[in-house]
C-alpha cells in the first residue's frame, strides 16, 4: 500500500474523533516515520481545515517532522533545570561530535538530533532521550559512550558487537 492510501485510511479512522488531528498526526508518524509534506493537503481536506491550520499544528509540536529522520532520535532537554545543570554544554558537545545541528541527521543516517523542552527528569539533570529511553546526569563522556553503543554494528543475533 502506498503512503497516500495509508494516510487516507488513517484520516477515515480519526476524522470523526473530537480533536482527531493530533491522534491522526501521531498515527501518520508511526506508520510512515514522518509527516510527508504532500500529505498536508490530503489531511486538510479530510478534516475540513486549511493547509495552514494543519501545517501550524505540525510545526508547533517538536515530535512531528516533515522529512525522514535518522535511524535513532536523540533529544537533549533544554528546560531550565537541565540548563542549570549543564545541558547547554552537552548540546554543544553533541552538535560538535555528531557534526550536525538540531533538526539535522548525521550523514550515515543513524542519528537525528532534536531539542526537547522537558523530559520530566529534572532531579537528574541534564537529561537526554534516545528513541524512547531517558538517560540522566549525562556528561560529555557518557554522551560519547551512549553514541558509541547506539552506532556500533551488531554482528549476530545475540547482540555481540564488533
Amino acid at each position: 500500500m502506498d503512503k497516500s492510501a495509508n494516510i487516507d485510511q488513517l484520516i477515515e479512522q480519526f476524522k470523526t474523533l473530537p480533536g482527531g488531528l493530533l491522534p491522526l498526526l501521531r498515527a501518520v508518524k508511526h506508520a510512515v516515520g514522518y509527516i510527508p509534506d504532500e500529505s498536508v493537503p490530503q489531511i486538510a481536506k479530510g478534516f475540513n481545515l486549511s493547509r495552514a491550520e494543519v501545517h501550524g499544528v505540525i510545526s508547533f509540536y517538536h515530535d512531528f517532522n516533515t522529512s525522514p529522520g535518522g535511524q535513532h532520535c536523540v533529544q537533549i532537554c533544554r528546560a531550565e533545570a537541565c540548563q542549570s545543570m549543564g545541558s547547554r554544554q552537552i548540546e554543544a558537545h553533541a552538535k560538535k561530535s555528531l557534526g550536525i545541528e538540531y533538526g539535522e541527521t548525521t550523514k550515515d543516517g543513524k542519528v537525528t538530533l532534536q531539542p526537547v523542552y522537558c523530559l520530566g527528569n529534572c532531579a537528574c539533570s541534564p537529561s537526554i532521550r534516545i528513541n524512547d529511553d531517558i538517560h540522566a546526569r549525562v556528561s560529555a563522556a557518557s554522551f560519547d559512550q551512549l553514541m558509541s553503543e547506539l552506532c556500533s554494528p551488531v554482528t549476530n543475533d545475540v547482540g555481540a558487537k564488533k
